[in-house]
């Protein structure tokens, strides 16, 4: 992977990160952790999806690397309400 592909990569999970963090309602979150979010809600979101036998939505390839986004937003989202539920912050008003 090329110094771009990998950087392509981490903006395209850093927006992932932050739209599941902004579905979820929760707004404590910076850019290495939207891209942590990103990175961990494509892991969850994609495992939850292959437990359900869904299909794989909308794949982009990235310097020979696959990232799911749809199930990424998803899981980040999951993910990020989970969190907002265990650190007891105080949802956003989205």
């Amino acid at each position: 992977m090329t110094l771009v592909g990998a950087v392509l990569l981490l903006v395209i999970a850093s927006v992932c990160g932050s739209l599941g963090s902004r579905i979820a309602g929760y707004s404590h979150t910076g850019c290495l952790s939207s891209i942590a979010l990103g990175f961990l809600g494509a892991w969850l979101g994609t495992w939850f999806a292959s437990q359900a036998h869904l299909p794989p939505l909308y794949i982009l390839h990235v310097g020979g690397e696959s990232f799911p986004v749809v199930w990424s937003i998803i899981g980040a989202a999951l993910f990020a309400a989970v969190m907002s539920a265990l650190t007891g912050r105080s949802r956003d008003g989205f």
